[in-house]
């Protein structure tokens, strides 16, 4: 019998989505797992994890581990106020972006505090793991925080300016102590540009729990946005963020020809753009505010006939929308603005790709959802994709925290 995990995820107190789904499956897959969360557990979350037997630690154990949390909050307060007092682009750039390296060392402090929290709870566990850490500052995390890990780097957001490349030439050595797992090549080469010197693996972040859509679901989620049988359905999930390129939804969807039923759920919005698409003729628009829950989101997936993502040339990070859609049996309707996901899906009855900011191949691939719905995947698809169970993916982690640990004690 294997040992538990210790879970370190910052992101815990969201309610639903991507990081926390992971958390659960990989807390469920291994029973009695330490799950440390620095800034409290979404309602939900904790619901799940208490029936994996999880233990949860919201509380830094012990004055150093408490004393890198404090450092962390009054580092976060000042990118606050720096954000907001250089946000205007009269500002000289190095000035606009200190703020976000401050962040950096925030989210530095903060890791290291959860693994001195770890350390002093669970220093013999199987595996010890940030499910989401920050791009920066690895090694430096690593021996403040007195453990070896495993971090999921999900995306590179900003690069590490002068001060902060020193502090981490500083901590240099403490990189031999801990493994990037990237989600994707394209984050993995990003990585590898800035940290040569970082060990680093590639492999999926996302969980297949295998709990695809029943027919009573897919039934239930027309009935509850009172969508008719036969008519098309397209769901648009997530908030929109600036890697989202909801400019070319906009456009596309002022070009259609037939009706469409959208069913739009997250957050945030723009309130703008949703009222614009109000007034189309040919889009009858369902909306669902977010953050919202597991059971709410498998509903707006389950009235849909396809799931559609659409993200700006060059966004090379994990798709939480594209794997969702896989695991739970959905079409796709998705931009080439990663090529090796483009290569993955091409020629994929389930999936229609579309020509990344190009309003005209979306309402293509639109119409043809309109007029012929695809196929659904089948249950071999998330495996396709690079997903694994959740045993699965706690086996990876604690056979590459067994390596890391080997490495830790010949240095």
């Amino acid at each position: 019998m294997t040992g538990p995990l210790v879970l370190i995820e910052p992101y815990a107190d969201r309610l639903g989505g991507h990081h926390q789904r992971t958390l659960v499956g990989l807390a469920l897959a291994r029973p009695g797992s330490l799950v440390i969360a620095p800034r409290g557990v979404a309602r939900d979350t904790v619901a799940a994890l208490r029936e994996a037997d999880a233990q949860l630690v919201t509380s830094p154990a012990r004055r150093p581990a408490a004393a890198l949390l404090a450092a962390s909050h009054l580092a976060a307060g000042l990118s606050y106020a720096a954000l907001r007092a250089f946000r205007s682009r009269r500002w000289p750039r190095f000035l606009r972006r200190l703020p976000h390296q401050v962040t950096l060392i925030a989210r530095c402090l903060a890791e290291a505090s959860a693994l001195r929290t770890a350390r002093r709870l669970e220093a013999d566990a199987e595996a010890v793991v940030i499910l989401s850490a920050s791009e920066g500052l690895h090694g430096a995390a690593a021996l403040l925080g007195g453990l070896p890990h495993l971090r999921f780097v999900h995306e590179q957001v900003t690069t590490e300016d002068a001060a902060v490349r020193f502090l981490g030439r500083l901590a240099r050595r403490g990189e031999r102590q801990t493994v990037a797992v990237c989600p994707t090549r394209a984050v993995g080469d990003q990585l590898m540009a800035a940290f040569p010197g970082l060990p680093m693996v590639v492999r999926a972040f996302a969980v297949d729990d295998g709990r695809r859509l029943t027919d009573t679901e897919r039934v239930g989620g027309r009935t509850a946005f009172d969508i008719p049988t036969g008519e098309a359905v397209v769901c648009l999930v997530g908030g929109w963020w600036p890697y989202k390129d909801i400019g070319v939804v906009d456009a596309a969807l002022t070009r259609l020809k037939q009706p469409l039923h959208l069913v739009v759920t997250g957050d945030p919005f723009d309130e703008a753009v949703l009222a614009r698409w109000r007034g189309l003729s040919n889009v009858r628009l369902h909306t669902v505010p977010g953050p919202v829950s597991e059971a709410v989101l498998r509903l707006v997936y389950a009235a849909a006939d396809a799931a559609l993502v659409a993200r700006r040339p060059g966004i090379g990070k994990e798709s939480g929308l594209v794997m969702d859609a896989a695991r739970l049996g959905v079409p796709l309707v998705v931009s080439d603005h990663d090529p090796d996901l483009a290569a993955r899906l091409s020629g994929r009855p389930w999936a229609l790709t579309f020509t990344t900011s190009t309003p005209d191949a979306l309402v293509e691939a639109l119409h043809e959802v309109i007029r012929r719905p695809p196929e659904r995947p089948g249950p071999e698809v998330p495996r396709l994709l690079g997903m694994w169970s959740a045993a699965g993916q706690a086996d990876f982690l604690t056979r590459t925290f067994a390596s890391l640990r080997g490495e830790a004690c010949r240095c």
